[in-house]
């Protein structure tokens, strides 16, 4: 990439990070493919989006459970087996063409059902059975450490859907979730990090100021349809980067 795309790549994770850390996020996904469509060369896809991923989960965490929502009973089972698992998914390599295409059409379904939610009373929610949460996260891991995402891209709308958790809460477990698992991922390839680019550091400076933004947003202001609404946006985003790399 010139030297002259650099500014506009910066805007761009701005962008993407203030979009994702509204609703929990870290970004990764929207990172890969704005990264992607600047030609990037592909050994730097990976590690850049951990890390990036890494400093907007970190300040999300942070406001989230600043602003109490945040469950750590509904958290814990699923890190429990989502932080080897990462590591485990961080160390492998497989083709694309075998899983990017079924992820994608995965997240188009979620944003669907997302979208089309019916309003249920968010006191209601409870968290799953310590042993289906420890599933759930072992899976999560390996596929967010095999493909280079923290994993609340998929965590967030099961966990909507299924109500094991009220929506801002949702946002503040998946923040953490994504750090965790993030940085378990990147620590499984730490060999990658030999292909970050010079100009990471500044990259990482507009994700900490657009994820700082995102997050003041939607850990206090953002109506809950509003959050829904943005999650099923994001997964939309997260869907289409499937099929673009």
């Amino acid at each position: 990439m010139t030297p002259e795309l650099i500014p506009f790549l910066a805007v761009s994770i701005f962008v993407v990070a203030s979009l994702y850390a509204g609703v929990g996020h870290g970004g990764a996904s929207g990172y890969l493919a704005i990264m992607a469509l600047f030609s990037l060369q592909p050994e730097t896809l990976k590690p850049t989006a951990l890390i990036l991923n890494i400093v907007v989960a970190g300040v999300g965490t942070y406001l989230y459970c600043s602003a109490g929502q945040f469950s750590w009973r509904a958290f814990w089972p699923f890190v429990v087996t989502s932080i080897p698992a990462s590591f485990m998914g961080g160390y492998f390599s497989l083709p694309p063409e075998f899983y990017r295409p079924a992820l994608g059409m995965v997240l188009f379904f979620a944003a669907w059902r997302l979208f089309v939610r019916k309003d249920r009373k968010d006191d209601l929610a409870a968290p799953p059975a310590v042993f289906v949460a420890m599933t759930v996260g072992a899976v999560l891991g390996f596929a967010s450490g095999l493909i280079g995402v923290g994993g609340g891209i998929f965590l967030s709308p099961l966990m909507i859907l299924l109500g094991w958790a009220r929506v801002r809460e949702v946002s503040g477990i998946a923040a953490l979730f994504i750090l965790v698992n993030s940085v378990s991922g990147l620590l499984g390839h730490l060999s990658s990090l030999q292909h970050v680019p010079d100009y990471a550091p500044l990259l990482a400076g507009v994700a900490l100021l657009g994820g700082t933004i995102g997050a003041l947003c939607g850990s206090r202001h953002l109506p809950v349809r509003t959050i829904l609404k943005a999650m099923s946006l994001m997964l939309v985003m997260a869907g289409g980067k499937m099929f673009l790399i």
